[in-house]
């Protein structure tokens, strides 16, 4: 690993986590929890196996990775952050926020996966009736399938199908994300092609109420100005 050779902190947590698929990575443990190698290989679409294997051995020489063997059925060594590599939460979601304007550049042969939705929902969404039973959303977005869940004013969301779910979302990845962060009124999301069953007052529960993703922009924005 290359060294920028400077005395500040900046510069020296580069060091560690400047390289190529590195923050990817943490991101992909963030979302899934301790993973299966394959189950990185899965979530980083376009990485080399031997990269992989290179960035993990990495991540582990600086304590922000280590890996344990899981009992049988999955018999099998799952990698997990460490405290020191889960600290880098908050980075990702600085940058995840940082990024949300140029979410608008969409080109069809880009990959999603279903666990990337996991920031969105920390960002956007919110249970706006904590009084209310406790409620799911699916979301099918390209191939893949999570789901939402609203309980007593925390939104969470889970890997997987429910077929229990109070309704379902089907769309294309931009225009979830549009929904989600109140970009795109649900009613125009339908017109646009996004597909609703089931509860609409499940979906409007959790859904932006104060124009959250045109602040974020405009703030995004703004701190990207020189004085």
């Amino acid at each position: 690993m290359r060294s920028y050779s400077q005395y500040c902190s900046v510069a020296k947590a580069l060091d560690v986590v400047g390289d190529r698929w590195t923050l990817l990575i943490v991101r992909e443990l963030l979302a899934c929890g301790p993973s299966r190698y394959t189950d990185l290989r899965s979530g980083l679409p376009g990485i080399a196996t031997n990269l992989l294997a290179d960035r993990l051995r990495e991540m582990e020489a600086a304590g922000l990775v280590d890996r344990e063997d899981a009992p049988p059925p999955v018999a099998t060594t799952l990698f997990r952050l460490t405290d020191r590599g889960a600290d880098l939460g908050s980075v990702i979601f600085e940058l995840g926020r940082w990024g949300v304007p140029l979410m608008s550049d969409y080109r069809p042969d880009e990959a999603f996966r279903g666990q990337w939705l996991r920031l969105p929902v920390r960002m956007f969404l919110a249970d706006h009736e904590p009084d209310q039973s406790p409620s799911s959303i699916q979301i099918c977005a390209g191939d893949q399938t999570v789901v939402v869940d609203a309980d007593a004013g925390q939104v969470s969301l889970r890997l997987g199908a429910d077929p229990n779910a109070d309704a379902t979302i089907a769309g294309p990845p931009p225009r979830i994300l549009a929904l989600f962060s109140g970009r795109l009124p649900l009613a125009d999301a339908e017109e646009q092609g996004v597909q609703v069953t089931g509860s609409r007052n499940a979906i409007q529960r959790i859904l932006p109420r104060d124009g959250s993703a045109a602040r974020m922009q405009r703030s995004s924005t703004a701190e990207g100005k020189t004085p």
